[in-house]
């Protein structure tokens, strides 16, 4: 296969970038599941917006603090200053947010916010934008996605990128040529036990940059989630309670049914404080009521929730439920600049997969949708921008070397896992 460009991935991050690629060029989007088993379709919470000038300081000093001032400044005000531009893009591709009787957005608080700045759809946001964003992807001519078709490797020489080597639906193992290859892979949360990722989201992206000595950065920097709805059942990925839920006024107790903690800490500070508690009980988890939100909001903000708690038998309006921690974000990734290049020519990297500094070590509640569509954008006028070559794609690749799936997949999740053990155990 031969295309202009490359796109692995198809959450919102790809999405947003094909959207403002140039027309005329020809855009090969895969994706290694379904189409809509990307996690950007799983985000609850919202999408943060500077609503004004009053609140930028502010802004800028959550996001700081939560990350614990290892953020890169220029990053974080790019993503601040941009957000009214994507939230722009998102209304006028169809995302309906929540709106106040008189039609103005409504905004919503959560956990390492200092004010109410955050965009949200019911508790399915990401489900909403990642849904409009599709719809519009599909009706670009210029726009092919490939479903069940996973990057195994990068086509390269001499620190440049000429596509990647994929597997497809039926396990054939094949190439594809490209003059630029975006990598929106996601993050890394399917090499762990407990995760609210999908499990087939394993790092392919990081594990081939390490594998090609592209530039990486904290990819030990890995936020847990608080409160996921604890189950003794083995599942395939834990489900997430929206820091919304929090922001709205539920609270956490411990094993007495006594509040123990500001529910809206940063999240790794929460975490802590959550694991804390737990030792204290020896229990595997802890209470959350949301008995302080109206019922009314309840149903208007909440019903995926409300609908799972049900389904695993609990009642959110008349009990607590059993929470506990789980992994949920990358904040390390590919090095990229302000553009989303990597350290490799005509390789770029947007979304999770990508780091450019923006979270530090721990991410600011609904940074994330915001981060990835700012970047991607970004990206995808730098490709735009670019002069084409007409230099030709590496004539052979030996494809033997891929045909054992299994030990690929086990040799890419020790790679990332010895890198996070190895920046841990730096001093």
């Amino acid at each position: 296969m031969k295309t202009d460009i490359l796109i692995v991935g198809a959450g919102c991050a790809g999405l947003y970038c094909a959207l403002h690629l140039p027309a005329d060029r020809q855009i090969l989007m895969i994706t290694k599941d379904e189409l809509t088993h990307s996690d950007s379709f799983l985000a609850q919470g919202g999408i943060c917006m500077l609503k004004d000038e009053s609140d930028y300081a502010s802004y800028y000093e959550d996001t700081m603090h939560a990350g614990h001032y290892e953020n890169n400044p220029e990053s974080v005000e790019i993503m601040i200053r941009s957000s009214k531009d994507a939230i722009r893009d998102l209304i006028g591709y169809g995302v309906e947010f929540q709106r106040e009787e008189d039609g103005s957005l409504s905004f919503t608080k959560e956990g390492g916010h200092s004010a109410k700045r955050i965009l949200f759809h019911a508790d399915i946001t990401g489900k909403e934008i990642t849904t409009k964003l599709l719809e519009q992807v599909k009706k670009r001519p210029n726009i092919r996605i490939l479903e069940y078709c996973t990057m195994v490797d990068l086509i390269c020489r001499d620190n440049c990128c000429y596509g990647a080597v994929v597997r497809d639906s039926s396990g054939e193992i094949d190439r594809i040529e490209a003059e630029t290859t975006v990598l929106a892979c996601g993050g890394i949360g399917g090499i762990y036990r407990h995760t609210t990722n999908y499990r087939h989201l394993t790092g392919d992206g990081v594990a081939i940059a390490l594998k090609h000595k592209i530039a990486v950065e904290h990819v030990n920097y890995v936020q847990i989630h608080p409160t996921t709805l604890y189950s003794d059942k083995a599942e395939e990925r834990s489900f997430l309670i929206s820091e919304s839920v929090r922001g709205e006024g539920a609270v956490l107790y411990n094993a007495r049914k006594e509040r123990f903690v500001n529910e809206l800490l940063p999240r790794d500070v929460l975490t802590e404080k959550i694991y804390e508690q737990m030792k204290k009980d020896k229990m595997p988890y802890v209470w959350l009521s949301m008995e302080h939100i109206p019922k009314e909001e309840l149903w208007n903000h909440f019903p995926n929730i409300i609908k799972r708690c049900r389904e695993q038998g609990y009642d959110v309006f008349k009990e607590c439920i059993p929470v506990v921690p789980a992994q949920h974000y990358f904040m390390g990734g590919i090095k990229i600049n302000m553009s989303g290049e990597t350290s490799m020519q005509r390789l770029y990297a947007v979304g999770e997969t990508a780091c450019n500094g923006v979270h530090g070590k721990n991410r600011l509640a609904s940074n994330s949708l915001l981060e990835s569509l700012v970047f991607a954008k970004r990206a995808a006028k730098d490709i735009g921008e670019q002069k084409q070559s007409t230099e030709r794609v590496i004539d052979e690749v030996d494809l033997t070397q891929y045909q054992d799936k299994e030990a690929i997949e086990a040799a890419y999740k020790q790679t990332i896992l010895n890198e996070i053990e190895r920046l841990n155990n730096y001093v």
